[in-house]
């Protein structure tokens, strides 16, 4: 069975988790294939809230079974403190398995993370402070912490060692830190090293017979294309491959099992965090916008930049990442604006861009060029198909599909699990 991929097509936020619950009981496996707890899916089930930052959103579907694969970095208090929490409000989260491969976020990286970022001043780059980019340096250093190391105690010290020798001279003598202990670290990891063993196993080999059976695996993306640290709004991105590429890579499985990649993307535009944002709003409509679609980061809780919908960022989305389907969120948000601005193409000190630019200098710079359609007034979280929204609502939602690169397949009308309008299955 082809494996389906879900990426957001902006700059995170889109709504993933609820696109992934949409296709929570057709699915067997969901896959957390990068980043780690800077991120988060918000999902509504009847009265409940859950917000997920570490776990995949698939584990709050009876029968998935929920992976973090080997793409992942993983703080383990964060992953044992949110399966508490998940496990307290009746949830079961005995299925979930991790990749012996995914690495670990130890103390020092979210002391690094921080006094960095403080260290940058103005320059700063937006980081949550959880230790996501030291951990991913970690690796591509090749002195990083895997989830296998903490059943050796030896090689576990081992590279503790290695990597707090170069780390402490950084905090003593650059930013007047004291010097972090090997034992420290060492005594905490291996605290946990008992309740995570029968977690652990070589998740590329489960997924891959998993697919070979003919099962349906979805591969669940953090972040989002624009925060792609190979293809996002450099240096202000993520520390890894958070499209469909990063799927491969992260999960454990060659690019031929893909065959559907879902691309999640808002009715407008947000961001959190520093970086280029050409639709950014600072007006009343930029605080409506917040208002309405309570536009607060899940993970961080910091107010998200709100903005316009911009067209060429979802058809680079759909060109980077192969997107064979769209889910529109929060469509429901722009009811009562009588004229919907959408970004289709730019402005750059006079030249005409139609997609986007290739030099980040000229993306920094661009303005937007709009063009307006007509809004409407009704409510839409009752509307279950295409026809049931009003007419301006439908053409909204058509110039968008011929604007943005690929279908749009399904189209989120409200903040509930079920107010969803699906145009074309997503599986099938």
């Amino acid at each position: 069975m082809p494996a389906l991929v879900i990426v957001g097509a902006q700059w995170g936020d889109e709504g993933k988790g609820k696109a992934t619950d949409l296709l929570g009981s057709r699915i067997d496996y969901v896959v957390k294939f990068n980043g780690g707890n800077n991120a988060g899916h918000t999902v509504v089930i009847g009265d409940e809230k859950y917000a997920l930052h570490l776990l995949p959103s698939g584990i709050l579907t009876e029968g998935v079974v929920p992976v973090i694969g080997n793409g992942v970095v993983v703080d383990l208090e964060v992953l044992f403190e949110e399966i508490d929490g998940l496990e307290a409000r009746g949830i079961d989260t005995s299925k979930l398995v991790i990749s012996s491969n995914a690495h670990l976020i130890a103390p020092y990286h979210r002391t690094i993370d921080k006094v960095t970022e403080r260290f940058l001043g103005k320059r700063q780059i937006g980081t949550t402070g959880r230790g996501i980019g030291p951990a991913y340096a970690d690796k591509i250093n090749r002195v990083g912490l895997r989830v296998q190391d903490l059943f050796d105690e030896n090689i576990l010290r081992q590279k503790v060692e290695g990597s707090l020798f170069q780390k402490n001279q950084l905090l003593v003598k650059v930013y007047n830190r004291r010097a972090i202990t090997v034992d420290e670290i060492v005594a905490e990891l291996l605290g946990y090293a008992e309740r995570l063993r029968p977690l652990v196993t070589d998740t590329s080999l489960l997924l891959n017979r998993a697919l070979d059976a003919g099962k349906h695996v979805l591969f669940e993306g953090g972040q989002a294309t624009m925060l792609d640290v190979d293809h996002g709004t450099y240096p202000f991105v993520t520390s890894s491959s958070a499209t469909a590429g990063g799927a491969v890579t992260g999960g454990g499985i060659g690019p031929g099992r893909i065959e559907r990649v879902i691309a999640i993307v808002k009715a407008y535009t947000t961001r959190v965090g520093a970086g280029p944002f050409p639709t950014e709003l600072f007006d009343e409509w930029g605080d409506f916008l917040v208002d309405n679609g309570q536009e607060f980061g899940t993970t961080t809780g910091r107010r998200r930049r709100t903005g316009w919908y911009d067209a060429p960022v979802a058809r680079y989305a759909s060109r980077i990442n192969g997107v064979t389907d769209f889910v529109l969120t929060k469509l429901d948000v722009l009811t009562g604006i009588e004229r919907i601005p959408v970004c289709v193409a730019y402005d750059v000190d006079g030249v005409r861009f139609d997609e986007m630019p290739a030099s980040q200098s000229d993306f920094h710079h661009a303005k937007p060029i709009y063009q307006e359609f007509p809004g409407w007034t009704e409510d839409i979280s009752a509307a279950r198909t295409f026809d049931e929204l009003p007419r301006n609502a439908q053409d909204y939602v058509l110039a968008l599909e011929r604007l943005s690169g690929a279908r749009i397949s399904a189209i989120g009308v409200g903040p509930a699990r079920d107010a969803i309008v699906v145009r074309h299955d997503l599986v099938d």
